[in-house]
């Protein structure tokens, strides 16, 4: 099964962003992500709605950061990406008339109910700019987004 990793990515370029002291290209945004520009401006499009990047169109154009890092959650990206499902699993049948998957799925539901929980108010409690600066100990020397480092090839 493949994993939804679009907040991550979100996150990923949302820092380039507030690194770069320009604005960056869509197709800038998808080489750092290797994906296309169309689904960095589609995904990104999203998050402009929720004003948290702003665009501007034509030469010199391009996607910036709108608000400040620490007002802008990790829930807040997670939120304008509609919410996608935390986890992956579920349940084998979910109207089961067999007296053991009831117990199976009652426990895996208040399991899952409390991992969400505490996922989502971490989600909450992390701002960009702790991302920003747990970036910033890690390469204190890095200017004007030249820090990306592209993945290695699988």
């Amino acid at each position: 099964m493949k994993r939804d990793s679009r907040l991550s990515s979100m996150l990923h370029i949302l820092l380039h962003m507030a690194h770069a002291g320009r604005q960056l290209t869509s197709e800038e945004l998808a080489r750092m992500l290797r994906t296309n520009p169309v689904l960095v401006r589609r995904t990104l499009a999203g998050l402009r709605e929720r004003g948290l990047v702003s665009s501007e169109k034509g030469h010199g154009g391009g996607w910036v950061v709108k608000r400040p890092l620490d007002a802008i959650t990790l829930y807040d990206v997670y939120e304008a990406l509609g919410e996608p499902e935390l986890f992956a699993i579920g349940h084998r049948s979910e109207q089961s008339q067999c007296l053991v998957e009831q117990a199976v799925n009652t426990a895996l539901d208040q399991t899952f109910a409390e991992a969400e929980a505490m996922v989502l108010a971490r989600l909450r409690a992390v701002t960009l700019a702790a991302l920003s600066e747990a970036f910033d100990r890690r390469h204190p020397r890095a200017l004007n987004g030249r820090f990306h480092v592209p993945d290695s090839d699988p």
